[in-house]
């Protein structure tokens, strides 16, 4: 696919490089996408926003289904920091063939919080996703380096959804690095949210708005991307 780098300047608040939010109006058919959603460095699948999120995906996506999984240094029940990323992409490649055989014929979607696995799985030669739909991408490095070495690799479709407070992603060095990337890319917004979407009540009431319209808009927005990528 030809690269799509953004045409229009950023505005906070505001989808960059995708249509409209709508509602998904696909029927549950082949043209329905099997996601397969993987959790972020400190939180298993069981945590409340993964399962959030979880169910707004397939709502909004009208999903034959969405797998969720725990990697094992999580499964194991025992509080440590990850293994690098890199060493998680084995386990995450079988989780991703095991859910394709189960729902053979349907697109195919990586999803991932923040740990960018799922980017990593989507370069793999025995794995054929529609898209990627990264949540609260990871870009900088603990020592402020920017990680961009596995986007500018991509040749699948990537929608970002990014919180404008995210310090573990500057919004101007992702603009950069979708500039150079080789696939369509879109992103998605969220005003003064944090790594995981969170709003301060405070910038809430002042915008007059709530939480969840904030999530709303942003799971429309993939919805809409995701319509893009079917045409």
């Amino acid at each position: 696919m030809t690269s799509s780098p953004p045409s229009k300047r950023r505005r906070k608040g505001q989808t960059v490089d995708t249509e409209s939010p709508s509602k998904s109006t696909l029927t549950q058919d082949n043209s329905s996408p099997l996601i397969v959603f993987a959790h972020g460095a400190g939180a298993p699948s069981s945590s409340d926003w993964m399962i959030r999120w979880k169910e707004m995906l397939k709502k909004a996506l009208n999903a034959v289904e969405v797998v969720t999984f725990d990697y094992p240094y999580m499964s194991e029940g025992k509080r440590r920091s990850p293994p690098k990323a890199e060493k998680l992409v084995d386990f995450h490649t079988n989780v991703v063939k095991n859910a394709v055989a189960k729902y053979p014929g349907h697109p195919l979607i990586l999803a991932g919080k923040s740990m960018g696995s799922s980017c990593m799985v989507a370069g793999r030669e025995d794995i054929s996703p529609l898209l990627i739909v990264c949540l609260g991408y990871p870009l900088k490095g603990m020592n402020g380096a920017v990680r961009d070495e596995t986007l500018l690799q991509l040749k699948v479709p990537v929608m970002f959804v990014q919180g404008t407070k995210d310090g573990l992603c500057p919004l101007e060095k992702l603009e950069a690095v979708r500039k150079k990337m080789k696939t369509m890319s879109g992103l998605h917004e969220i005003e003064s949210g944090d790594h995981s979407f969170k709003i301060s009540k405070k910038h809430l009431q002042t915008k007059g708005s709530t939480q969840e319209e904030a999530e709303d808009a942003a799971i429309q927005a993939i919805a809409s991307f995701f319509t893009r990528s079917l045409r």
